[in-house]
């Protein structure tokens, strides 16, 4: 099924329903929930899922899973998606964890989502459930990515997350922040590490990464992308995003 709401559907009684939306570039769907789990996968663009423990950052050949009655929003960068709706008891087979997860797309994958969406809405026949049966294996099988990017409770230290991923900086140093915090340096570590599950460190250089991605994606140069991060050149910015996405820069540039 095509354009057509989750909502007006949910009633059937399908353990997963496929669905394909396109969006207008820069379009945003405001905070909302569904009772079933999403698998949410762009064929082409950028996605950006924002829940209250953090952003996501979805390029191409990604989805993203979104558990159940998580409360989401997503921007959309020039968007035509395909969705998996599941009834959660089937979803805490296919995915464990209740954190929204980035996860890649193989090639079978993205062919069976492809197809999926134009299913009957009661899709009966044997080729079908198979079709149904065979994404479910598949999406099981598929790794997560770390392209998120978790956010604190703390309210100041949540305001100084949102300013620096606003224009973020590989040397953006943690006195700074303990400063602007009014806390000592060891204060502001163990209530990061705390807050986040992460070292300010690793953190920094996870949303420097995220916030790569969109560029790259949006036909940015390397160099330009090293340069906007603070990065002297950018073959140490290429050197540190491969260690940590396991791809080179110019694989998302490219896609």
């Amino acid at each position: 099924m095509r354009n057509v709401r989750i909502e007006d559907v949910d009633h059937l009684d399908r353990d997963v329903i496929a669905l394909g939306n396109d969006y207008p570039q820069g379009f945003v769907l405001p905070a909302h929930q569904h009772r079933r789990a999403q698998l949410l996968y762009g064929i082409s663009g950028l996605m950006h899922v924002s829940t209250r423990e953090g952003e996501w950052v979805v390029p191409p050949q990604h989805a993203v899973w979104i558990p159940p009655e998580t409360i989401h929003s997503v921007k959309f960068a020039g968007v035509s998606t395909r969705s998996l709706y599941i009834e959660p008891a089937l979803a805490v087979t296919l995915r464990e964890g209740e954190r929204c997860q980035v996860i890649s797309v193989s090639p079978l994958l993205r062919q069976l989502l492809m197809g999926a969406v134009d299913l009957p809405a009661l899709y009966e026949s044997e080729r079908d459930r198979t079709l149904i049966t065979l994404m479910q294996l598949e999406l099981a099988l598929m790794p997560a990515r770390e392209f998120d990017i978790p956010l604190p409770q703390h309210p100041a230290l949540l305001a100084q997350c949102q300013t620096f991923l606003l224009s973020p900086s590989i040397h953006d140093p943690a006195e700074r922040w303990s400063s602007t915090l009014f806390m000592s340096a060891s204060t502001f570590r163990r209530l990061f590490l705390q807050q986040t599950g992460m070292s300010f460190s690793t953190w920094r250089q996870r949303a420097c990464v995220v916030s790569a991605l969109a560029l790259l994606v949006a036909g940015k140069s390397v160099n330009e992308v090293a340069l906007s991060l603070g990065y002297d050149n950018g073959s140490s910015f290429a050197t540190m995003f491969r260690r940590v996405t396991g791809q080179p820069p110019s694989f998302y540039r490219h896609a």
